[in-house]
């Protein structure tokens, strides 16, 4: 298969890439400069340079695929309408990447005995609200198929060392589903050629309390944890 993957150099694009192209598949790899065009190639990526406000590259690059995999940006309306509109009536594969934040609640460091599965309603927290909406375009588009994204770490780990703190809300107990992205690559994969047409899936393999998150950054640190904040010492 000719799969046109964007966010070529990210942490999911990337990792979908190499195991794509491990399967067989040729892979044309959205980057946004020459620097990360030849970094990409050297991985077996073919490098298209441009930007997901390029709608008519996309609208170009979808057509000429044989599969599409949007590992970019779950926000960018944009991209996914162009993408949409390249694929239009062509039966073939478009795996969108979302994110679990779109089932998240305002647990406030309090632990929940929910569970969710791909049949749950989804009922977003107004900041999300949009990327539901785009991911519900995804999913009605006529003749294309699935939306997976870790954000949460490095965004704590970047606080923590911009602030010299640590931190968590409450007692830190409401917990976040994780994967490897070795195992979300794999399905990715997967996905592609034996999911049905407008399949919504979870990719998790464990969770995890985000005060247990927290302190594991703060060791990695070698920093001291006190109380509902870590500190550097």
């Amino acid at each position: 298969m000719r799969v046109f993957v964007t966010g070529a150099n990210g942490f999911i694009g990337g990792a979908v890439a190499s195991a794509l192209i491990a399967d067989g598949h040729k892979v044309r790899g959205l980057v946004r400069d020459k620097v990360k065009a030849d970094t990409v190639a050297a991985q077996g990526i073919e490098p298209v340079v441009g930007s997901l406000d390029d709608a008519a590259l996309l609208q170009a690059e979808a057509r000429a695929a044989d599969a599409v995999v949007n590992a970019a940006n779950s926000d960018h309306r944009g991209a996914v309408e162009a993408l949409i509109a390249g694929l239009a009536g062509s039966g073939k594969p478009f795996l969108h990447s979302s994110g679990s934040s779109i089932v998240a609640d305002l647990a406030m460091g309090e632990p929940s005995d929910r569970i969710f599965h791909e049949g749950t309603p989804i009922k977003p927290q107004a900041e999300k609200a949009a990327r539901v909406a785009i991911d519900r375009l995804v999913l009605n588009a006529p003749g294309l198929g699935p939306p997976a994204r870790s954000v949460q770490i490095p965004a704590l780990v970047a606080q923590a060392k911009a602030s010299g703190i640590a931190r968590y809300i409450g007692r830190g107990l409401n917990r976040w589903s994780n994967v490897h992205i070795a195992d979300a690559a794999a399905l990715y994969a997967l996905v592609l050629t034996r999911a049905r047409a407008g399949t919504f899936m979870y990719v998790e393999s464990g969770e995890e309390a985000l005060g247990e998150i927290v302190r594991a950054i703060v060791a990695r640190g070698r920093s001291s944890c006190a109380g509902t904040g870590c500190r550097r010492r």
